[in-house]
């Protein structure tokens, strides 16, 4: 390996990600592998589904990523009755001018949360398939860009089902990763107690500290490094070789696309970048593995029938690949 790459350590990345973690802990408290997936994502350019019972944060977590970010941030509550206009925007005729004039819709922003996103019907959620996947929207014929940080952070509840859709597979698809939020240990929600006590309210960021530490700029700059990132061939063959089992695995029906292989990739060079690493190992790949692959794999019956979660199949996945040296 040459002296020049291994010279190019990944410095903005890495501060970038210290920052930001240090501002959101100014309100939310634990949930640091959410927050450091939420990073990679973004550096990915990818989205990102958050599943977890109401109260962990989530949307607390996506706002005070937003706000250090400097980025705009909006809101969907997904119900039954939203129509794709309610998402993108529509044309509105004006009649001092005779003219149509674009009404854009909150898809219009950088950080767009949208909260419960199973609980609209599937002509709405698929108003979402072309700005997640291409960042347009498309309206009455007419193409529109949405801004580079464009990223979109759903909700679900994994145990309430009633009023809701499943979503699509195509729709699956087009999310980096999903992410599973728990619950806070002991000590940290003791710790969300006290501040809460001592006068912490969720809706006013300011008042918690929390301070934009980064711009465009610095996004760029640092997704310019993660394409540095080196990746030597045993490792991406390791990658193409996860996914290849996921679809011979005998728990799973549906493996990953090529789609998730080149997610997988991205995904572990990003976390590679903004942990001060200029390559990625075996390690990155199999830590990866999980949040890439747990919504785009589709078990068998009998495995459901036999309690197999989807990050067991994966587990045992990657248990059946040779890790390079």
């Amino acid at each position: 390996m040459s002296e020049t790459v291994v010279s190019t350590k990944p410095r903005h990345a890495k501060s970038l990600a210290e920052r930001i973690a240090n501002e959101v802990g100014k309100a939310v408290v634990g949930q640091d592998r959410i927050l450091e997936g939420l990073l990679v994502a973004i550096l990915c350019e990818g989205h990102v589904l958050l599943e977890g019972v109401p109260g962990t944060a989530k949307t607390l977590i996506a706002k005070a990523v937003a706000k250090t970010l400097s980025a705009r941030f909006t809101r969907i509550q997904f119900t039954p009755d939203l129509m794709p206009a309610d998402v993108l925007g529509t044309n509105v005729f004006d009649m001092r001018t005779s003219q149509f004039t674009l009404r854009r819709g909150p898809v219009f922003t950088d950080i767009l949360l949208a909260d419960e996103v199973n609980r609209a019907p599937a002509k709405t959620q698929s108003a979402l398939l072309e700005v997640m996947e291409e960042r347009q929207a498309t309206i009455d014929g007419t193409r529109h860009e949405l801004p580079g940080l464009f990223t979109v952070l759903a909700t679900q509840n994994p145990v309430e089902y009633e009023g809701t859709y499943p979503l699509p597979e195509a729709q699956l698809d087009r999310f980096l990763f999903k992410l599973l939020v728990g619950y806070p240990t002991p000590e940290e929600e003791t710790t969300v107690l006290t501040r809460w006590h001592a006068g912490f309210n969720a809706h006013d960021l300011d008042s918690a500290g929390v301070q934009a530490v980064a711009d465009p700029a610095a996004i760029e700059a640092a997704r310019t490094e993660v394409g540095q990132i080196v990746v030597e061939p045993g490792v991406l063959e390791y990658v193409r070789k996860l996914v290849a089992k996921s679809r011979e695995s005998g728990d799973i029906l549906l493996g990953g696309s090529p789609r998730a292989s080149v997610g997988l990739l991205l995904s572990s060079k990003a976390l590679a970048a903004i942990r001060g690493k200029f390559f990625v190992g075996p390690d990155e790949v199999k830590e990866m593995a999980y949040p890439v692959l747990r919504h785009r794999i589709l078990l068998r019956p009998e495995a459901e029938i036999e309690g197999v979660k989807p990050d067991d199949a994966i587990r045992r996945v990657i248990e059946q690949v040779e890790v390079p040296r």
